[in-house]
């Protein structure tokens, strides 16, 4: 496993430390799906997973597009590529109806791609614009190596076999929790022109003035989220906006994503829920249920920001633990204010909506960012799956707010 952190900007490296990621997050791609059939490869249609099968084969198109086609002019490997695979024009639910190349010819293509953008390496007519594209068809495939361990676990999948350690002792007692108070002042927000690569939604840095405030030091637990299914929370009108009342009713929802008593599933199996391990697989509206039962709020992504300033990128990433672990670990990765696990273990859901900074302007793949603003809520800090090289305390991921396939939870603001 090769582990870079975002930090170092993946632009500035060699050329052949970007080659090596990439055949490293090729590995990872293979691990995720060499162990299922080909039915489990299909997969039910359902709104926020892709066809197994499809989702391989887009990230090998993505990348032959952005860099063999791109930065080489090189035809197709697959000639009907376009028709198969472009996420921007076909249609989610079309994805099921396709023709799509076998397992085996999937296999094949992306092995052929992965050896001929390794073989070219960034020696193109323009090699200026080569450690950007490479780079970006790195952080797709990691991003879709995400969706991938979040897909096997809402089909109750086998664990992945990407976990090279065992989680961390969840019985050892550490640091309280509690609030840290980060003061007021201006804070330098979002990445800058020189920071290597960044992604649109992140351009560019701006101060922005903010009131001090008092925000958790970790993520919201199991066992203080279950003090909230107990009180009723999720019977409680009063607790819910419309739109999450609304959906509540519809899903059916008295609990979080798979918790089943005392015990919650972790993939194909029951494991018990740790008290001090975050609540995850929540969406935003139960989010903002539990923050108006415990007379808090969730944090703005510019607080989120602010409060995670200095933490670094050790943590729970890359797989490691295979799961969730207690949120008191890694005190050595706080932030300068006192928060732990800003940057690993679960996404945190905030409260602003997902908008463009000021001079916002698309990057070449315009689909990333644009076509999402204004319908999907900001979730900051990464997951256990979450590759190190893609995350910073920086980095904005978004997702409309009944999403609960998400590993994500969340931190509260004292209101």
């Amino acid at each position: 496993m090769l582990l870079v952190e975002r930090g170092e900007t993946m632009s500035t490296l060699a050329p052949a430390l970007r080659l090596e990621a990439l055949r490293d997050a090729r590995e990872r791609t293979l691990a995720l799906v060499s162990d299922l059939s080909d039915a489990q490869l299909a997969v039910p249609k359902l709104e926020c997973i892709n066809p197994i099968l499809w989702e391989i084969g887009h990230i090998a198109y993505f990348a032959e597009f952005w860099t063999l086609r791109r930065l080489f002019g090189e035809p197709p490997i697959i000639a009907n590529a376009d028709r198969l695979y472009d996420s921007a024009k076909i249609a989610h639910d079309a994805r099921w109806t396709l023709a799509l190349p076998s397992r085996a010819q999937t296999l094949a293509f992306m092995r052929e791609q992965l050896e001929r953008t390794c073989e070219r390496g960034e020696d193109g007519p323009d090699r200026s614009e080569a450690p950007y594209f490479y780079t970006l068809a790195l952080f797709h495939e990691d991003m879709h190596g995400e969706a991938l361990v979040y897909a096997r676990q809402l089909l109750g999948y086998a664990a992945p076999p990407i976990a090279g350690a065992a989680p961390r002792d969840r019985n050892v007692a550490r640091g309280e929790l509690g609030d840290v108070t980060v003061p007021a002042g201006t804070y330098r927000i979002g990445s800058a022109r020189d920071d290597g690569f960044i992604f649109d939604n992140e351009k560019y840095a701006h101060d922005i003035r903010l009131d001090a405030f008092a925000i958790a030091r970790a993520p919201v637990t199991n066992a203080q989220f279950e003090a909230f299914v107990r009180d009723g929370g999720y019977r409680t009108r009063a607790f819910w906006s419309a739109e999450g009342w609304t959906w509540r009713e519809g899903a059916g929802a008295d609990a979080p994503s798979y918790w089943q008593g005392a015990m919650r599933r972790h993939f194909d199996r029951l494991v018990p829920r740790g008290e001090f391990e975050p609540v995850s697989h929540v969406n935003f509206f139960e989010a903002q249920a539990y923050c108006a039962w415990a007379g808090r709020r969730l944090p703005t992504e510019e607080e989120w920001e602010a409060a995670a300033t200095g933490a670094g990128t050790r943590g729970n990433l890359d797989g490691t633990y295979g799961d969730v672990c207690d949120v008191r670990l890694f005190e050595d990765a706080q932030s300068v204010y006192g928060c732990v696990q800003t940057i690993g273990n679960v996404w945190e859901w905030t409260q602003s909506v997902f908008l463009p900074y000021p001079g916002f302007s698309p990057d070449p793949y315009k689909e990333y960012s644009q076509p999402w603003f204004g319908t999907h809520y900001v979730l900051r800090g990464g997951a256990w799956p979450t590759r190190s090289r893609l995350i910073s305390t920086r980095r904005r991921n978004f997702y409309r707010p009944h999403r609960r396939d998400v590993i994500a939870g969340f931190r509260t603001v004292k209101a």
